[in-house]
């Protein structure tokens, strides 16, 4: 058996001038600290002491552990004035420059390395110049895959709610002889509230999907890679940037995933910031006025919405890491990128339904508790003849003066949003009682068991021919292989809010929809990972970007006659 020739690379790795001078010199230091040195080796100490791990002082004796970080700190600025770099990462460097001189001694290469199909990808995915545009790319065709996918469905469940089931839930209680308030509030305040909602369950669905599929096949990490370099001026890095993707889907784990990041100071900027990421319960909110105002365009919109709070994030990220946070540590960013893999169709389904069921039960509990009780205060007093005389109605009036300059200064678009503090659903479920509520409808012709079966199992099945027919369009963009046979329909709520918006309002409202106040479940995930002052800090900035954001581009768009 033949044996490899080994090289002696010493007892203990050398990092190379200046830091190894650097290094000694603080280990001797260290030793000449009792407590400190009998507890550490010194020159180890020394090394984790430069990476940033102050923690490891925290037994030792005060007078030690004051004198300890003074000579630290005196070596970290000699070091960072040599390098002009983290040193966490000077020194990483330095290691795998040891251990490239060790493998070279001990294992051969090829001389033309095989090129991976991963790597292949990830020279356009990844490419310095590339990378982002691919990416903003790749969320609009997402955002258009579930626009466009998902609307048949949308208008279906609609259908299905606003027709069979509220006329069947209206016969079962007249048949049981419910006194009218009851009548009122199982039809006009659950199946209204909650079916309001409920219709974009497919697609948040598609969403889920599309967001399991960039996931498990190993895109997301790519994204933080890419978004590393854009958010290096928020004094982040990309590990911040994972919970921020997270927040697209729930802003409450996103703010539990901050415990990622090392730097205490740049947990709390990203957690001050993923409010401003879209959340999966805004989507209904863009899709509805989306359809209702730009039908063309709609998954235009909605991509504009998502890349706003990004950009708005960036904005107050650079301005707070100026002043609030100025000279935090950013910290080192090292992650793996594994192989690019095949997702699974079960992998993906499981992941996506169990978000999708998270908000089917949501809304069968907080949204319809929510609707049973906006429902009580638009008939308070009791009897109240008009919903603006109700105690919503003048609670949400008072509100609305703050939004008279926003273009959607209304009592109705006013207590849509106070309701939608509790959880971002309830928004159209307010929208739904009280705009559809006060919509004339004409009346409609009665109904046969077999129209209501053609609506339920007839209409799934266009729904779904025409979900698909969307889905080869957007995968071969410039070939229209299904031509729409007619315009979508708009929903009840749809046809309410054009007589109640413009589309410069509705836009402005959209914009406050994606700033405005997170949920309670992200304030109190705030307050328990960042203290009360930051989750208050954090409503301070959610009550005023959005409101300066949407007066913004609603008065801006009146002096330019878009309104």
């Amino acid at each position: 058996m033949s044996t490899l020739p080994l090289i002696s690379v010493g007892v203990l790795p050398t990092y190379g001038d200046p830091l190894d001078g650097e290094i000694a010199k603080l280990a001797e230091h260290l030793a000449n600290l009792p407590a400190i040195a009998a507890i550490y080796p010194p020159r180890w100490l020394a090394i984790q002491l430069l990476e940033g791990e102050d923690g490891l002082l925290g037994e030792s004796p005060p007078a030690e552990q004051a004198a300890a970080e003074q000579a630290v700190a005196t070596s970290r600025a000699r070091l960072m004035a040599a390098y002009g770099d983290e040193l966490d990462l000077v020194i990483a460097d330095a290691r795998y420059r040891v251990i490239r001189q060790v493998v070279a001694q001990s294992l051969a290469r090829p001389d033309s390395p095989e090129i991976t199909l991963s790597e292949r990808i990830d020279r356009i995915a990844t490419h310095k110049y590339l990378g982002i545009p691919i990416f903003m790319a790749l969320m609009l065709l997402v955002f258009g895959l579930v626009q466009n996918v998902s609307a048949p469905y949308v208008d279906w469940t609609d259908a299905v709610i606003s027709g069979p089931v509220t006329r069947w839930a209206g016969a079962l209680l007249s048949a049981a002889h419910a006194p009218t308030w009851l009548t009122s509030m199982v039809v006009d305040g659950a199946i209204t509230g909650v079916g309001g909602v409920l219709a974009f369950v497919p697609g948040l669905l598609v969403l889920y999907l599309i967001l399991a599929m960039l996931e498990e096949s190993g895109y997301l990490a790519r994204a933080a890679f890419v978004m590393d370099r854009a958010i290096s001026a928020l004094g982040l890095h990309g590990k911040s940037f994972i919970p921020m993707i997270l927040g697209f889907g729930c802003n409450v784990p996103a703010i539990y995933a901050t415990r990622t990041i090392e730097s205490r100071p740049a947990r709390i900027l990203t957690g001050l910031l993923i409010p401003f990421m879209s959340c999966s319960a805004r989507l209904p909110v863009y899709v509805i006025f989306g359809m209702a105002f730009f039908p063309q365009r709609a998954n235009m919109v909605i991509w504009a919405m998502y890349l706003s709070g990004i950009v708005v994030a960036a904005t107050v990220g650079v301005a707070l890491s100026q002043t609030v946070f100025r000279g935090g540590q950013r910290g080192a960013f090292i992650m793996e990128l594994s192989p690019y893999r095949l997702p699974t169709p079960y992998g993906l389904w499981r992941q996506a339904w169990r978000h999708t069921a998270g908000f089917v039960r949501k809304a069968g509990t907080v949204i319809l508790a929510a609707s049973l009780g906006l429902w009580l205060l638009l008939h308070l007093p009791w009897g109240v003849a008009s919903p603006r005389e109700s105690a919503f109605g003048q609670l949400s009036g008072a509100a609305a003066l703050a939004l008279a300059p926003t273009g959607f200064g209304t009592w109705q678009a006013a207590g849509s949003l106070l309701t939608g503090v509790m959880a971002k659903e309830v928004v159209l479920s307010t929208m739904a009682q009280v705009y559809v509520g006060e919509a004339p409808t004409a009346p409609a012709a009665p109904a046969t068991l077999a129209d209501d079966a053609d609506t339920i199992f007839g209409g799934l099945l266009r729904a779904t021919g025409a979900a698909g027919g969307a889905l080869l369009d957007a995968l071969t963009p410039g070939v229209t292989l299904f031509p729409a046979a007619a315009e979508p329909q708009d929903t009840a709520l749809g046809a309410a809010l054009q007589r109640a918006f413009t589309p410069l309002s509705a836009v402005a409202f959209m914009l406050f929809v994606l700033l405005y106040v997170p949920c309670v479940s992200t304030v109190g995930a705030q307050i328990q990972e960042f203290g009360p002052r930051w989750a208050l800090a954090s409503l301070g900035l959610t009550l005023a970007v959005p409101w300066l954001a949407a007066v913004t581009v609603y008065q801006v768009g009146r002096l330019l006659g878009m309104g």
